[in-house]
């Protein structure tokens, strides 16, 4: 398994990072979850990514459990705070960016990870409520404290990337993550959020790398989704993220991608995953797995390296139907306090 470093930093990840945000949880069988986690060691992934809202924080004891044991010095592993962490009725600090939520929710956190620290401490959203030198200067006191090595974010704009990462410095320490969704299907921040990141020393670290599932190839256009997809999963929330890629006009250039995969003697979440890797701003790109064998597949596109010709080819079949408008990064950064 490649390792790349992550920011500015000396810090290294894995190509591949396992995350557990749609597979891991109170209502999931932890024995086949404490699999995946023993499959993804085996294959060379060292890191992991959660995050206290996950399942209403049952999918960070999942991971600290499936964990326990290992040598904790050879692991990166992250978590986030944003989101109410808690089943609801839930009180109004119980979100966001406030110092109150920042450092009860690392608390929180480690307690349920069983673990002392965790390497990198993320801002799951950015909080437009709470003044951002108050977030920052929560961040770092959690960085003295010893509680996280390394802070980053998740899906802020170039703006706030900017003036986040001021005043970090102006406070010893540096934001070395972004958190980001892209995929061949979802390329909006390569237009501001990529180049700002690459000027500040931050590192993409990808989620939703196969656009849930929908590039690897499975959903087929005028069909109904496969059983036991995430597209018919009502209850974890993918059936709600899928939804927007399953048009006939996405499914049918998808599947227009097969003779390239084809090609290459590569599946198709593969050469996705290959796709993403290609990007010098993406440090890692995170997967998840209900399956062992899952990573398998997946862990092997770390050692694929498209080729110009292969990419322009891609681009040319995903031209119609491939998100590329940088101002729907915004769409991430929540209009109110969500969940109080």
């Amino acid at each position: 398994m490649e390792h790349r470093f992550i920011g500015r930093s000396g810090l290294m990840v894995s190509a591949l990072t396992f995350g557990n945000w749609l597979t891991q949880g109170a209502e999931r069988d932890r024995q086949v979850a404490e699999r995946c986690i023993g499959a993804a060691l085996d294959l060379g992934i060292t890191s992991f990514d959660t995050a206290d809202t996950y399942a209403n924080g049952a999918a960070e004891e999942c991971l600290g459990a499936a964990l326990k044991g290992q040598r904790r010095s050879s692991l990166v592993v992250m978590s986030k705070c944003f989101y109410p962490a808690v089943p609801a009725p839930r009180g109004p600090n119980e979100v966001g960016l406030s110092r109150k939520h920042i450092m009860e929710s690392i608390n929180g956190s480690l307690s349920r990870l069983g673990m002392d620290y965790v390497d990198v401490y993320m801002a799951h959203r950015y909080d437009r409520f709470t003044p951002l030198e108050e977030t920052m200067q929560a961040f770092a006191d959690i960085v003295r404290q010893g509680k996280a090595l390394y802070i980053g974010v998740s899906e802020w704009m170039p703006e706030a990337l900017r003036e986040g990462q001021a005043l970090a410095r102006q406070m010893g320490f540096s934001l070395i993550s972004n958190q980001s969704q892209y995929s061949m299907l979802w390329r909006v921040i390569e237009g501001e959020v990529v180049p700002t990141s690459q000027e500040l020393g931050i590192s993409q670290m990808v989620w939703s790398p196969m656009a849930q599932g929908v590039l690897s190839g499975k959903y087929l256009p005028g069909q109904a989704a496969p059983e036991g997809s995430r597209a018919l999963d009502t209850v974890g929330g993918g059936a709600q993220m899928i939804s927007r890629w399953l048009t006939d006009e996405v499914l049918q250039a998808v599947q227009n991608l097969k003779p390239v995969a084809a090609d290459l003697g590569v599946s198709m979440s593969q050469m996705a995953l290959a796709w993403v890797l290609k990007n010098p701003n993406v440090a890692t790109a995170v997967i998840g797995a209900s399956r062992p064998e899952q990573l398998t597949e997946n862990v092997k596109a770390a050692e694929i390296d498209l080729s110009p010709d292969v990419m322009a080819r891609i681009d040319a079949i995903l031209a119609g139907v491939a998100n590329t408008d940088p101002a729907l990064t915004a769409q991430f950064t929540p209009a109110a306090r969500p969940g109080g």
